[in-house]
């Protein structure tokens, strides 16, 4: 059975009052409290971002930044409304922007499982500000696990924030090796999302890019096609975006991922291929990231 696994950073899926520019309800450009009536933040944004995902056109689609089930309901029904995803889960976090991961799917969630409440090593605050959402999905009679993550962002500083990311990768390492590392990553499960690190030899992430029942498929690609995400502050072309699959997947599935660049803008120049209509030199612009997806036969 074959499906379509995807990661994609909407960045900022809002459905809230804009409270700085004091919107009136009543205007296109406000918001209104009533569910019925949604509209959302950005329209041209949502729309390439839409556009996206409808390219894209994954079976299963892990997203980052969202921020309610709510709003991705209200997405999904008025962006979505053709690519079948009936099945969709968000459980809040603690992020102080209330960004979190999510998942849309095609085929049934079967069950989930949270790790917001654990805290740090310190005891000092949550591990996961975003969520570790562990999701089992039953895809033609097969079960696929996801580990749908997006962790600490570098905005402080890649070395000032190194040691939280660190944590949580570490984390989900040990959460795949207690559930897997017994039939020696032998199953059907990938860790996936926007991991806010470098596969460099500073990485904070180094406990799943080396992990031994997981492989970061990005790597088949060409060293100057692996990048995900543009800085313009530092001119930076990177990876940030994952599909780790698990040993076995990545052994029976030999071809490459797909990375879409169409929605991401026009300062990215290093991408010089085709972009969605509207898209702008810094906004509109889907996301700062592009998505990364793969056809996955499942065993």
């Amino acid at each position: 059975m074959s499906v379509r696994i995807a990661t994609f950073n909407l960045e900022n899926l809002f459905a809230r009052y804009d409270f700085a520019k004091t919107p009136d309800p009543t205007q296109p450009d406000g918001c209104t409290i009533n569910p019925a009536a949604f509209i959302a933040f950005g329209e041209v944004d949502r729309q390439i971002t839409a556009q996206v995902i409808r390219e894209v056109n994954a079976d299963i689609l892990g997203l980052q930044e969202v921020e309610s089930l709510p709003a991705l309901d209200a997405f999904s029904a008025r962006y979505l409304p053709k690519l079948g995803y009936k099945h969709r889960i968000l459980i809040d976090g603690f992020d102080p922007r209330r960004i979190n991961v999510a998942l849309l799917s095609r085929y049934p969630i079967m069950g989930v499982r949270s790790y917001r409440n654990e805290r740090n090593k310190a005891g000092t605050g949550y591990l996961f500000s975003r969520d570790c959402l562990e999701a089992a999905i039953e895809v033609g009679g097969s079960l696929l696990v996801l580990y749908v993550n997006h962790f600490k962002s570098m905005i402080e500083g890649r070395a000032a924030t190194h040691a939280r990311r660190k944590e949580q990768a570490d984390r989900v390492a040990l959460i795949v090796r207690d559930r897997w590392g017994a039939a020696r990553y032998e199953g059907n499960f990938i860790v996936l999302g926007d991991l806010n690190d470098y596969p460099d030899g500073r990485t904070a992430i180094g406990t799943l890019l080396e992990h031994p029942g997981l492989q970061n498929v990005v790597d088949r690609l060409p060293d100057g096609g692996r990048w995900t995400h543009y800085y313009p502050g530092r001119n930076e072309y990177k990876q940030l975006d994952y599909l780790l699959l698990s040993k076995s997947l990545a052994a029976a599935n030999s071809g490459n991922p797909g990375i879409l660049r169409k929605g991401m803008p026009f300062r990215a120049e290093l991408y010089t291929g085709d972009r969605f209509p509207w898209v702008g030199e810094d906004n509109p612009k889907a996301s700062d990231h592009a998505p990364v997806y793969m056809d996955v036969e499942l065993k």
